[in-house]
């Protein structure tokens, strides 16, 4: 006989990156649904809500994330860690700088261990918890993104090792890859708004449009919902078809 599955009470969300685009959108839904979020950024999220909490970061600090981290911990029966924050560097190969490739290191890499080991005894002590971290369809190659797609494609591994040690806990780790995603800063940043390439971009794609940022919300709930407890260790590519195939920029 199967044991009683009970839903355990689901807290406080912390997100990465949640004042514009992708991360905005997350929060927007988290919200939507009751939750309080936490959103670590470099400028808050310009909402007023009674359960946001914006705290003004910069995840490349080291020092800075590991001492907000332990805030928070402190402050918040944290049982959710969404680490959405990222950014590019994009270079070819020639021209690519390590300086770069330590920076994204610790944004995409670093302080995702930081905040998950500041969370994680908190989680144990619930016998819950959601590790969400958003990675990216480059993470299997595409051309000015080594140092991105490296450190995108080592929260996979990262998030299927954690999903091996976490999951006697209630734990669960999954990453979520988006393709190209419009209406995001990071976006065009490469490929201006008024770019020609937009067009040709999405009839390249299988569904023949880019993605939203609520695509990827969808798919982050998805992962958080605490009845989905049975997936742990995977990666939603949410791209449109693009990840089926090569994507030209």
């Amino acid at each position: 006989m199967q044991p009683e599955h009970k839903t355990p009470a689901h807290k406080t969300i912390v997100v990465t990156g949640g004042s514009t685009g992708i991360g905005a959108a997350i929060c927007h839904a988290f919200l939507d649904a009751g939750y309080e979020v936490v959103n670590l950024a470099r400028r808050p999220l310009a909402l007023d809500h009674t359960r946001l909490h914006n705290i003004e970061l910069d995840l490349s600090d080291r020092a800075a994330t590991a001492a907000v981290a332990q805030q928070v911990a402190r402050e918040h029966e944290v049982t959710s860690l969404v680490h959405n924050a990222g950014l590019i560097r994009p270079n070819l190969l020639p021209e690519v700088k390590l300086e770069d490739y330590d920076y994204l290191s610790q944004v995409h890499i670093g302080a995702a261990i930081t905040l998950s080991q500041a969370f994680l005894p908190g989680m144990q002590a619930r016998q819950f918890g959601r590790i969400i971290l958003i990675t990216s369809r480059a993470a299997l190659g595409l051309q000015t993104r080594t140092s991105y797609s490296a450190t995108k494609s080592g929260m996979m591994g990262m998030a299927r090792t954690w999903a091996l040690e976490l999951g006697e806990f209630g734990i669960t780790v999954n990453t979520v890859a988006p393709g190209p995603i419009s209406a995001t800063e990071m976006f065009h940043e490469v490929i201006p708004e008024d770019s020609p390439k937009l067009d040709s971009m999405a009839r390249s794609i299988p569904v023949r449009r880019l993605g939203v940022p609520g695509d990827v919300a969808r798919a982050v709930s998805f992962f958080n919902d605490p009845d989905n407890g049975f997936v742990t260790g995977q990666t939603l590519m949410v791209c449109g078809g693009a990840s089926l195939g090569s994507l030209s920029l």
